[in-house]
């Protein structure tokens, strides 16, 4: 299906929506939107689509309503008319270990398509997607490669770690039996085999059941959704910084879909020790975008881009902690100074990544979280594409320097996730 016919419009700034709104035969299409706010001049503005994951699902996006009200607003200032939709999303940290994990990366083919959808069939003449858990930010990027009209995705954001302390009465006064103790999802699941261990109590389970998950966000480590972030502003398809700004370039976006950009995208998530699900959707968002990317090239850039962060799951600090020293964009800068990165790829901005880096100052001194490049965590890439009789065609395993070189047990076949429950 053609999806780029603005090379036949005249209308520069409306390719798209002049062909839906503009004319007398078009009248019953404007009548349709003056009940949802539209007036009559509105019609000869730029069609600007807002997608919206926001729904309470998740707390990943529980306030991304909020950040899509600023986003409309913002095309609106700026001379646009926005219409705001949704799309669909789904949790692997509640779905995790049921049967509702198979509809998990279904889901991202989900929302891609129904994004393409409404923009096309709209007639949008841009959009903006804003999305805040795993499959719905690689969904969003899919979306914007296959429809190929000016666009930006904006991250909802991580979230705080949670925090708990439990006491008991003592003659004294109250006895810390667990200190201040700082939490995330993880910690539940890490619970979950304390209490079956009989490590820890009820009473201890639900606390941290309780206190883990604080309000608004995506998982606070380096997991899925904040690997996949920190990949798409290396992509260049978000503003620097991550920052929830309403601003739409007039770079056309396949400009930033270059071999260069995935490369530096994959940099990005190896220095992290982002989470393997990257490769998946990297993939995807490679393949929608047309551009040849292949597991071999996770292996290739693999041997030379070290692990610098040291984030959870495998390291100690939650993305909160590398947000309050600066972010990302310190670690970006040391990678391009270091001839990691791909500093001439073109960013959503419409600068370069290198112009887009270049006033980036250093981390603070002192700061433990990311580590130089001549003292890293591990000299090369934890990610790792294995090839054998199990995985002729290959397969992604995440070894982090704390597992050893060699693993010998027992091989435990289930037929089915209810045996393993049993």
């Amino acid at each position: 299906m053609k999806k780029n016919s603005s090379a036949k419009n005249p209308n520069s700034i409306r390719p798209f929506s002049s062909i839906v709104f503009d004319g007398p035969e078009r009248t019953a299409a404007r009548a349709m939107l003056y009940p949802v706010g539209f007036k009559r001049e509105d019609f000869q503005k730029p069609l600007i689509g807002i997608a919206s994951t926001w729904s309470h699902v998740t707390p990943c996006n529980m306030h991304i309503d909020k950040l899509a009200l600023e986003a409309e607003a913002g095309a609106n200032d700026a001379g646009g008319k926005a219409i705001i939709f949704n799309t669909i999303t789904v949790s692997d940290g509640i779905s995790m270990g049921s049967e509702g994990m198979k509809y998990s990366l279904v889901s991202r083919e989900v929302i891609a398509d129904s994004i393409e959808t409404v923009v096309g069939c709209a007639g949008m003449d841009g959009f903006v997607a804003i999305g805040g858990c795993d499959k719905n930010m690689p969904g969003s990027l899919i979306a914007i490669a296959r429809l190929n009209r000016p666009a930006v995705f904006i991250y909802g954001g991580t979230i705080l770690p949670g925090c708990l302390t439990i006491s008991e009465a003592s003659p004294d006064g109250p006895r810390p039996i667990m200190p201040k103790t700082l939490l995330d999802i993880v910690s539940v699941f890490e619970a979950v085999g304390k209490h079956a261990a009989g490590k820890i109590d009820d009473r201890t389970l639900e606390a941290i059941e309780q206190c883990a998950i604080p309000g608004p966000g995506s998982c606070g480590g380096m997991y899925t959704a904040n690997t996949m972030a920190s990949a798409i502003e290396a992509l260049g398809m978000s503003l620097p910084n991550s920052s929830a700004q309403n601003a739409m370039s007039k770079a056309k976006v396949e400009d930033c879909r270059t071999r260069k950009a995935f490369e530096n995208a994959i940099t990005v998530v190896i220095a992290l020790g982002g989470s393997t699900n990257a490769v998946l959707h990297l993939l995807a968002i490679a393949h929608a975008a047309k551009v040849k990317l292949a597991l071999d090239d996770f292996s290739r850039i693999g041997k030379r881009v070290p692990v610098l962060a040291d984030l959870k799951p495998s390291g100690k600090h939650v993305m909160s902690e590398l947000v309050a020293i600066g972010g990302i964009r310190p670690l970006m800068k040391t990678l391009l100074d270091a001839g990691l990165l791909h500093g001439d790829a073109l960013t959503v901005t419409g600068q370069t990544m290198a112009e887009t880096l270049a006033d980036v100052q250093p981390y603070p001194d002192g700061q433990t979280i990311i580590q130089p490049p001549d003292q890293p965590i591990k000299k090369d890439s934890h990610i790792v594409i294995l090839y054998g009789n199990l995985a002729p065609e290959g397969a992604v395993a995440k070894i982090t320097g704390k597992e050893g070189l060699r693993f010998t047990g027992r091989s435990i076949v289930l037929k089915a996730r209810k045996a393993d429950r049993a």
